[in-house]
C-alpha cells in the first residue's frame, strides 16, 4: 500500500515537473504575447484618449442623473379596485392617456415602466432629433428606440423610495438635457393620469376661482350700469329696473358667496398638500458632469493583459500537444486511418 501512494506522489510529482517544462520551454512565446497584448492595448487607450469624442474607437462616456422621490404610499401599496375608486376618474384618465395600469403596480413601478414606452422613447427622439444625430438610415424608427433604450437607465431605490433616471453619451451637455427632459416628461405625464389627486382638485379649485370672480366682476358692473340708467329712466320703468337691481344682487351675493367658500377650500387643500408628500417630487436635476462615467481603460488594459497571458499559456500546451501527435508514429498512422475513411 506504502509502495503504491509513494508511486502516485512520484507520478503527480513528475507531472507538476512536466507541465512546467512545458511553460519554461514555452517561455518566450508566452512572455512575447503577453507584453505585446499589453502594449497593443496600453497603446489603443492612449490613442483612444487622444483622438476627438467622435472619432475615438474608445470614447469618453457621460452619465448625468436626476432624482425623484416618489410617494407608493399614496397608491396604497398597489391599484386596486378600492383605492382606485378613491382616486377618482384616475383608471379612465390613465386609459385617455393611453396607459393600462396593472393591478398590481405602484407608482415606482410605473415610472420605470413609462421610460421604456413608445411614447416616452419617441418624445426623446423626436425632441432631439436622433435619427439625424446617429445618423440612422436603416429602419430609423426602431433603431433610433433601441439606441435610447440602450442609454438610458431608470431605476427605483425601495429603501430610500428615490426614482432615478440617468442616459450616457459622449457629449455630458447632450446627455443632461435628455435626462432632464425625460424628468419633465414623466411629471407631465404623472400630471395627466391624474395620480395625484390633491393636485388635480387644487387646479380645479383654482380654476373654478378665478371664473367665480370674473361672474362677480360682471355682475358689479352691471349693477353700476343699472345704477347710472336709473336717472334717465321714465317712471313707468323704475319698478322692471329695481326687479333687474334686486335680481343682480341676489346673484352677486350668492356668487360671492361661493367665492368665499371656494378660497377656503383651496386653502385648507393647501395646508393638506404642505403636510403630505406628493406622489411625484423632483429632488434633483441632472447636471453636465465633468468626471466620465466610462470607460474604465485601466481595468481594460488588465483584462486584455490577464486574458492574453492565459491564451499563450493555452497555446503553449496546444503546440506540445500538437508536438507530442507528431512524434508518435502509431497516433499519426491513427489519424491518417481516419482521414482516408
Amino acid at each position: 500500500m506504502n509502495n503504491e501512494i509513494e508511486k502516485n506522489n512520484s507520478e503527480d510529482e513528475i507531472s507538476l515537473i512536466d507541465l512546467f517544462a512545458v511553460l519554461w520551454r514555452r517561455k518566450i512565446m508566452i512572455i512575447a504575447i503577453t507584453v505585446t497584448a499589453a502594449l497593443g492595448v496600453v497603446f489603443f487607450s492612449i490613442i483612444s484618449l487622444s483622438l476627438p469624442s467622435e472619432t475615438s474607437p474608445l470614447p469618453n462616456v457621460y452619465t448625468p442623473k436626476a432624482l425623484m422621490l416618489i410617494d407608493n404610499r399614496s397608491s396604497g401599496g398597489g391599484f386596486s379596485m378600492g383605492n382606485m375608486g378613491n382616486m377618482g376618474n384616475m383608471g379612465g384618465l390613465a386609459a385617455l392617456a393611453g396607459v393600462n395600469i396593472p393591478v398590481s403596480s405602484s407608482f415606482s413601478e410605473l415610472a420605470v415602466f413609462l421610460t421604456g414606452t413608445n411614447s416616452f422613447l419617441d418624445a426623446v427622439v423626436d425632441e432631439f432629433d436622433l435619427i439625424e444625430r446617429y445618423k440612422i438610415e436603416k429602419h430609423p424608427r426602431t433603431t433610433s428606440r433601441k439606441a435610447v433604450k440602450n442609454s438610458l437607465k431608470a431605476s427605483f431605490d425601495n429603501k430610500s423610495g428615490v426614482f432615478s433616471i440617468s442616459f450616457t453619451d459622449i457629449d455630458p451637455a447632450f446627455a443632461r438635457d435628455v435626462v432632464n427632459f425625460g424628468i419633465d416628461f414623466l411629471s407631465k405625464r404623472f400630471d395627466e393620469l391624474g395620480l395625484d389627486k390633491h393636485k388635480i382638485e387644487k387646479e380645479n379649485l383654482e380654476i373654478n376661482i378665478e371664473r367665480t370672480f370674473q361672474d362677480i366682476l360682471q355682475l358689479e358692473e352691471e349693477t353700476h350700469r343699472i345704477e347710472r340708467s336709473v336717472s334717465n329712466a321714465s317712471f313707468g320703468r323704475i319698478p322692471a329696473i329695481t326687479s333687474d337691481l334686486n335680481r343682480i344682487s341676489m346673484e352677486l351675493a350668492a356668487k360671492r358667496q361661493i367665492y368665499t367658500q371656494l378660497r377656503v377650500q383651496n386653502e385648507l387643500l393647501s395646508v393638506t398638500m404642505a403636510s403630505e408628500m406628493p406622489v411625484f417630487q423632483i429632488l434633483e436635476m441632472a447636471e453636465v458632469p465633468d468626471q466620465k462615467s466610462g470607460p474604465g481603460r485601466g481595468m481594460i488594459c488588465i483584462i486584455v493583459t490577464l486574458v492574453a497571458g492565459f491564451f499563450s499559456v493555452f497555446l503553449a500546451f496546444v503546440l506540445h500537444f500538437i508536438e507530442n501527435i507528431r512524434k508518435n508514429p502509431e497516433v499519426l498512422a491513427k489519424l491518417r486511418g481516419a482521414y482516408e475513411k
